[in-house]
């Protein structure tokens, strides 16, 4: 064979070989918010390429699309949530979502533009809190550890309002969609904001955040999929490099202790 018929040849069979390996790729679709999950999505995205998944990230601004649209099977699974708003969103939907992995935790906050400390909130202060039971309990939960109030239940993970023993300056609660939080802290006292809408808002926990949860909260950020899912070769690549030293590493540099690795 000539030089000029073998480079022809040769540039179709690397063509083809490319094409095989392009065919081979599977593609998994996640849904997430903007941040940090979809950051970290992004950010591991290569290292799932190379294994084979194209990772597809749809990326939402509330917490029930998320779950319905991987509950309807139009997106394979979702990175957003911790385990006690799924379990409520489980029940409340009848849905059967269940955790595949944990991936960090985003510490819970309360702020403010008029305070600058808890101790000068006002008799009759307007607090605003998530409206969806899990989140709003932690909302109250994170108040009583501060010792703003105390709950008839302490430990009570679906607390409400209405689950308030002790409100000794006579706080105000106003209920709204976790995500409209950082948009009212002008018009409230405070606010209980979960990190990811505080951190797309501007603001960071570690230094605003006039109260904080621990790294010891139970409220990891997980992995979520269909039942019959649980077991997806795809899912357990995705588990896999999102739990790397280089996502914990990223974690660290990127955040600097607005959120922690859970794994």
């Amino acid at each position: 064979m000539s030089l000029k018929k073998f480079v022809p040849v040769l540039a179709l069979s690397v063509s083809a070989l490319l094409a095989s390996v392009a065919q081979a790729a599977e593609t998994l679709s996640v849904a997430a918010t903007p941040v940090p999950h979809a950051e970290l999505l992004e950010f591991v995205k290569p290292a799932l390429a190379k294994e084979g998944v194209n990772l597809d990230i749809k990326v939402f601004t509330d917490y029930v699309q998320p779950n319905q649209q991987v509950a309807d099977g139009h997106i394979d699974a979702n990175f957003f949530q911790h385990k006690p708003y799924l379990d409520t969103f489980n029940k409340e939907h009848k849905t059967d979502l269940v955790s595949v992995a944990v991936v960090h935790v985003e510490p819970f906050g309360a702020y403010s533009t008029k305070i600058k400390s808890l101790d000068e909130l006002k008799e009759g202060a307007l607090v605003a809190i998530p409206n969806d039971p899990s989140n709003g309990a932690r909302a109250l939960l994170l108040l009583q550890k501060a010792g703003v109030l105390t709950l008839k239940d302490p430990s009570n993970i679906l607390a409400t309002s209405r689950d308030v023993d002790q409100n000794p300056k006579k706080l105000k609660f106003k209920e709204l969609e976790a995500a409209t939080l950082p948009r009212v802290l002008a018009d409230v006292d405070i606010a209980l904001i979960n990190t990811n809408y505080a951190l797309e808002a501007g603001l960071n926990p570690t230094k605003d955040a006039l109260a904080i949860e621990g790294a010891d909260s139970p409220y990891a950020n997980l992995i979520a999929v269909a039942a019959k899912s649980k077991d997806d070769p795809r899912v357990a690549k995705l588990i896999q490099a999102l739990h790397s030293e280089d996502v914990k590493k990223f974690i660290a540099d990127k955040y600097k202790g607005s959120i922690v690795p859970a794994f």
